[in-house]
C-alpha cells in the first residue's frame, strides 16, 4: 500500500440537548445543536482496490476496539459494500480526544475514515479538500450512482453506524433531531473559545439513559408528550438562527481566526450571538438532572467553568451529551484561561483543554492533513 491519507477527527459538543421518554422501539427522541469543535484526534487510512475485502484496524489506546465493534470499521465495511467495491483497508487510530467523553470522538472516527476512504479510492467529497484550479476528482461511484445520491448514501450509513455520525458529514453548528440522526446545518455562530473539562471517571451513558426512563416515569412525561415538546423546542431552535441570520447567511468567523468579537478592541467586546438570541437563557441538558445527582463533582466542575456573576463568566457552560465531559464557551481567551485555572487549582485528576467551535467552512477546509 501507498502512502496513507490522513484525517483530522473532530469533537464535538451539544448546546442544550432535550430528551423524550423511551420510544416503543427503544430509542430517545431529542432536540440538541451539535456544535464542531478544533480539537481532534488523527485518523490515517491506507487502502487499495483488491479481490477481496480485508479490513485491519489500530489504535494507540487499548480501550478502543479493533474490529467490528469499531465505529471507523463499521463505517468503512458498510461504504464498501454500498459502492459495490472490495478493497485492502488500515486504519489507524491516533486517539487524543476522551473516550466515551461525551463529545462524538468515536462517532467522528467513523466519518473521518470514510473520508479517508473516500480520497484512497478517488472517491472525494466536494467539500473535503478540492482546492481552487484543481482538477476534479475521480468519481468511481457503483454503477454510475450520481454524486447526490452517494452524497444523500453515505448520511444513511452514518445513521446505521450511530446517532451521532452524521453531524460529522455536515460540521459546524448542526440542528440534531429524532434519535439525533436527523442532521439540518444551521448557521454558524461566530467562533467561541471554548474549554473542556474531562475528570478522570466516566459516565456511563446506558445507566444515564436508565436514570432519565425512571425520572420521566416518574414525571408522567410519555412519548406522545414528549414528541410535542420536542417539536416546539426544534422550532425555537431553528427560529432563534433564522431571526439571527436573516437568509440563512453564515456567521463570522469562516477564515479560522476569531473576530474582534472576543478582543478588547477600542469599542471593547462585542455581543455574542449566543447573547443576542438568548439561546443560553433557555437551553439546557436534561442528561443533568439524573447525571449529577449520581456524579456530583461534576455539578461542580460545571460551576467553576460558569463562573456566574465575575467578569470571566463563560457565556455558557454544560455537560456535552451525557458525559462525563463538560465545556465553557468564554468571549475572550483570557477568560478561557481564567477557567482553565479554577479548574487546575480546585480539581486534581481533571485535564482541562483549550480550544474553539469550528465552522463548517474550517470543519472541511481543514480535514484532510496533506
Amino acid at each position: 500500500m501507498g502512502m496513507p491519507t490522513a484525517v483530522r477527527s473532530h469533537a464535538k459538543i451539544n448546546l442544550g440537548l432535550y430528551l423524550g421518554a423511551p420510544r416503543a422501539d427503544g430509542f430517545h427522541a431529542l432536540a440538541t445543536i451539535y456544535q464542531t469543535l478544533e480539537i481532534h484526534d488523527r485518523i490515517t487510512v491506507t487502502a487499495r482496490r483488491a479481490a477481496a475485502t480485508a479490513l485491519r484496524l489500530t489504535c494507540n489506546d487499548h480501550r478502543v476496539p479493533t474490529d467490528r465493534r469499531n465505529t471507523a470499521w463499521k463505517m468503512v465495511e458498510l461504504a464498501l459494500k454500498a459502492l459495490e467495491l472490495t478493497a485492502e483497508v488500515e486504519i489507524h487510530i491516533d486517539k487524543r480526544l476522551p473516550v466515551e467523553g461525551g463529545l462524538g470522538a468515536g462517532s467522528a472516527n467513523a466519518v473521518a475514515a470514510l473520508v479517508g476512504l473516500e480520497r484512497e479510492l478517488g472517491i472525494r467529497d466536494q467539500r473535503s479538500g478540492i482546492r481552487p484550479g484543481a482538477p476534479e476528482p475521480v468519481l468511481s461511484l457503483a454503477k454510475g450512482m450520481a454524486f447526490e445520491t452517494w452524497e444523500a448514501k453515505r448520511l444513511e450509513l452514518a445513521a446505521e453506524v450511530g446517532s451521532d455520525v452524521p453531524l460529522f458529514l455536515i460540521g459546524g453548528t448542526v440542528l440534531g433531531l429524532d434519535r439525533g440522526q436527523q442532521v439540518r446545518p444551521l448557521p454558524d455562530i461566530e467562533p467561541l473559545w471554548c474549554v473542556v473539562a474531562t475528570p478522570a471517571d466516566g459516565v456511563s451513558t446506558p445507566q444515564a439513559f436508565r436514570d432519565w426512563d425512571a425520572l420521566s416515569a416518574a414525571e408522567g412525561l410519555t412519548a406522545e408528550a414528549s414528541a410535542v415538546r420536542l417539536k416546539e423546542l426544534s422550532r425555537a431552535y431553528a427560529s432563534a438562527f433564522q431571526e439571527e441570520f436573516p437568509g440563512g447567511e453564515h456567521g463570522t468567523g469562516s477564515s479560522g481566526v476569531l473576530p474582534e468579537f472576543g478582543r478588547e478592541g477600542l469599542a471593547g467586546p462585542q455581543e455574542s450571538v449566543l447573547v443576542r438570541t438568548g439561546i443560553t437563557s433557555w437551553i439546557r441538558n436534561d442528561f443533568e438532572r439524573v447525571v449529577f445527582p449520581q456524579h456530583p463533582s461534576l455539578a461542580e466542575i460545571k460551576r467553576l467553568l460558569a463562573a456566574a456573576g465575575t467578569p470571566e463568566a463563560a457565556l455558557y457552560a454544560s455537560l456535552s451529551g451525557s458525559g462525563s465531559a463538560l465545556y465553557g464557551l468564554y468571549r475572550t481567551r483570557r477568560d478561557a484561561e481564567a477557567a482553565v485555572d479554577r479548574l487546575g487549582r480546585q480539581f486534581r485528576g481533571v485535564e482541562a483543554r483549550m480550544t474553539q467551535t469550528l465552522p463548517r467552512k474550517d470543519y472541511w477546509s481543514g480535514m484532510i492533513l496533506d
